[in-house]
């Protein structure tokens, strides 16, 4: 069975930064394109990067420039790193893969 399991999120001034860990545990991890989604109160889940086995990365236009996905492979770990946060980055980020869904930590930009 595949866990997915989120930390890192908090609460983060205008123009700092925050970074997520995703530990998944229960399949060959290093196989899998893994993915950072978001949602924010009201309105759909969207999604914010993904990152392939081979370390190809993907980002929406939102954070391009501002946040980086990577992964560790020997650790089953998969990061966001948040920087030059906005206020709109506030939600609740979600760690994907498949149909494999984290519980979600929640990120909080306010000043």
């Amino acid at each position: 069975q595949v866990q997915l399991v989120e930390s890192g999120g908090g609460l983060a001034q205008p123009g700092g930064s925050l970074r997520l860990s995703c530990a998944a545990s229960g399949s060959i991890f290093r196989f899998y394109v893994m993915g950072w989604y978001r949602q924010a109160p009201g309105k759909q889940r969207e999604l914010v990067a993904t990152i392939t086995s081979g370390g190809s990365t993907n980002y929406a236009d939102s954070v391009k420039g501002r946040f980086t996905i990577s992964r560790d492979n020997a650790k089953n770990t998969v990061y966001l790193q948040m920087n030059s946060l906005k206020p709109e980055d506030t939600a609740v980020y979600y760690c994907n893969r498949d149909n494999y869904w984290g519980k979600g930590t929640l990120v909080t930009v306010s000043s």
